[in-house]
């Protein structure tokens, strides 16, 4: 595999808060609103920007971006290393077919690899953003089952 051009890298904004960076990729957001419902002052959708990371503590941001089952959300601390995966890794597969991971990932693609913490993977082979689902196969009529970050994992 090569690695991608310029052309083909994924779009990626970036959100500048004391102590924490977040990233945000906006073709893998599921809107399953594990961000807004978690950090509203943080995640405001009526805003711009909408992301906000200095309205809360770094480590308040970073937990509730790893709610993110998508991955679309993902953070930097300014003195740290970046998010870690979770150990073990888990595979859930949902009703409709899509594959919720986390973990140490590297995820290939036809453009090559990228490491992941987490990511919802299309179980249906419809998605245009493939290997990541984009709700336009079998889950697009299923709807989208909400991300639990209670649930054991």
């Amino acid at each position: 595999m090569t690695e991608p051009t310029a052309e083909e890298q994924p779009r990626i904004k970036e959100y500048d808060g004391e102590g924490i960076t977040v990233t945000f990729e906006p073709r893998r957001c599921l809107h399953a609103g594990e961000c807004v419902r978690g950090l509203p002052s943080v995640f405001d959708l009526a805003e711009r920007p909408w992301v906000r990371p200095g309205q809360a503590a770094p480590e308040l941001v970073a937990e509730v971006v790893r709610r993110c089952p998508s991955g679309a959300l993902q953070y930097r601390p300014a003195d740290g290393p970046a998010e870690a995966g979770d150990v073990p890794t888990t595979v859930r597969r949902m009703p409709d077919g899509r594959l919720l991971v986390r973990g140490d990932l590297l995820v290939r693609d036809e453009r090559g690899g990228r490491h992941e913490t987490r990511a919802v993977l299309c179980g249906c082979g419809a998605s245009g953003n493939q290997p990541y689902c984009d709700h336009s196969g079998a889950c697009a009529d299923a709807g989208f089952e909400a991300f639990d970050a209670t649930e054991e994992r």
